[in-house]
């Protein structure tokens, strides 16, 4: 198949191998940020309920005492291998997608890979490009497994959403704060904290697997600093945001199809960001609404853990040969697009 631009890809002998996740325990309804953030939205005159009627989001998943997001990577790494039917040992590579880390080095990797016994033959690294970390390194471990240079990899993923979550109140609570301010932060409180774990190989080893077909990535980097976060919070221009990223979407849709026909897939996986977000993308690309899952609601916005977390929801209601994209948008701006066989 002809590919246009070299952010285009087309993989030759790659396949799914298995999905894994990692839920956190705790559940943190909407309803309860409300009662915390009770004062200020009195003062500001805002109604309570803005989570659920505008994002759509009615609750999301923290961890619990003794949970931590790289300890659930793990875990959803542990059976991401037992599904696959893959020994640790036979992993020739790991990316860690995760935008959580608790320091700046080394790698979240580092850990990850040692907890999972890999070998140390084993290349091990952190992929970091906001939302879209996930469906990235699961590009780019493709394209090696294509290239004959590894045979299996993991990509991995752990997010903990806690802390943005507590200093985004506790910050908004503050005097002096105003309606612009509060809706600039407004996304953080979406925030949910999961795992996601992936396993790739080679698909004429493993027929049963799901084919990656590949995709495209296309960036407009001139909206930078639209959405900027740290664990002190997220800070976000959400017109401006989502103004910028459907016009991305929608000129990368178009060159796409130059290449590829997703106009009528079985399953369009998305970002899991909010109602506004999904709507959006669903008129945007003119989507058949009835195909796109969502998870937010009881999630929230997991980061790059959204869609690998979407994914394994639905792979129960899907068949055989059914045709899958994952799509999504990340700060930055970045979108990214890619075709599964299941």
């Amino acid at each position: 198949m002809p590919v246009n631009g070299n952010a285009t890809s087309v993989h030759r002998n790659v396949a799914l191998l298995s999905l894994a996740t990692t839920l956190a325990d705790r559940v943190t309804t909407s309803a309860e940020i409300d009662e915390r953030l009770r004062p200020v939205l009195k003062r500001l005159r805002l109604p309570r309920g803005l989570l659920q009627r505008v994002a759509g989001v009615y609750e999301r998943r923290n961890w619990a005492d003794g949970q931590t997001f790289d300890g659930a990577a793990v875990q959803a790494g542990e059976k991401a291998l037992a599904e696959a039917g893959i020994e640790p040992s036979q992993i020739g590579l790991i990316i860690n997608t995760s935008v959580t880390r608790k320091h700046l080095e080394p790698s979240v990797a580092v850990r990850i890979h040692h907890q999972l016994r890999l070998p140390s033959s084993a290349v091990n690294f952190d992929i970091a490009n906001a939302c879209l970390g996930f469906v990235n390194g699961m590009s780019l471990a493709a394209q090696l497994i294509d290239a004959g240079q590894i045979q299996y990899a993991m990509v991995i993923n752990g997010e903990d959403a806690d802390e943005i979550q507590d200093n985004t109140i506790q910050r908004l609570g503050r005097e002096g704060i105003s309606r612009t301010d509060f809706m600039s932060e407004f996304a953080s409180l979406t925030l949910g904290s999961g795992a996601a774990a992936a396993v790739l190989g080679p698909a004429d080893m493993h027929p049963g697997g799901h084919r990656i077909l590949g995709g495209v990535t296309r960036a407009a980097t001139q909206f930078n600093d639209l959405c900027v976060g740290s664990v002190e919070g997220m800070f976000t221009d959400a017109k401006a945001l989502l103004k910028g990223g459907m016009e991305l979407v929608v000129a990368a849709w178009k060159e796409a199809k130059k290449d590829w026909n997703w106009s009528s897939m079985d399953r369009y996986i998305l970002h899991q960001v909010s109602d506004v977000h999904t709507n959006a993308i669903v008129k945007a690309a003119g989507l058949d609404r009835s195909r796109v899952p969502v998870t937010y609601a009881k999630y929230g916005n997991v980061g790059p853990a959204s869609i690998p977390i979407t994914l394994s929801e639905q792979s129960s209601t899907l068949n055989p040969g059914d045709r899958v994209l994952l799509m999504g948008v990340g700060s930055g701006l970045n979108t990214a697009m890619m075709e599964i066989a299941w």
